[in-house]
């Protein structure tokens, strides 16, 4: 039973922290912290950008719920952690090698539809490169209105 909870934690862990991300996208990325975000809407080179600080900080976090749960052995904590580690690699996948070919020089054409869907919201939101303006904050979830016919 306890692997069936802890696996349901991680599982909706991963799920919510696509809400996370659009929140603290929108709010956060595109507000008070802009002066981190911006070098993404318009990068200077290929190298590390301020941004990234953003997936450091949850990569961290992600590890210190994994490593403190695992020496409390309190699993709930380890399985959010574990959650949120298989976000930020959906995320990285995504956003930092198919799209943006950051981190990985690899030329992808997604044939899914809904591959195409998030990068055809993803492609909007990068259409502005300005603070306001922006649509679409998600990363790996796209309205229905992005569909590509």
């Amino acid at each position: 039973m306890t692997l069936l909870i802890n696996s349901l934690i991680v599982m909706t862990t991963a799920v919510l922290m696509e809400g996370v991300a659009y929140l603290l996208h929108k709010y956060v990325m595109h507000g008070f912290l802009w002066i981190l975000h911006e070098d993404h809407h318009r990068p200077t080179g290929r190298g590390w950008q301020k941004n990234d600080a953003f997936s450091v900080f949850f990569a961290l976090l992600s590890m210190l719920l994994i490593i403190g749960g695992s020496q409390r052995q309190w699993w709930p904590l380890v399985s959010v952690g574990i959650g949120m580690a298989i976000y930020g690699v959906g995320y990285t996948l995504f956003h930092e090698i198919m799209f943006h070919r950051r981190l990985a020089k690899i030329r992808y054409r997604p044939r899914h539809p809904y591959l195409r869907r998030i990068v055809r919201a993803h492609r909007e939101h990068h259409r502005h490169t300005g603070q306001k303006d922006a649509t679409s904050f998600s990363f790996l979830y796209a309205p229905a209105r992005f569909k590509v016919s």
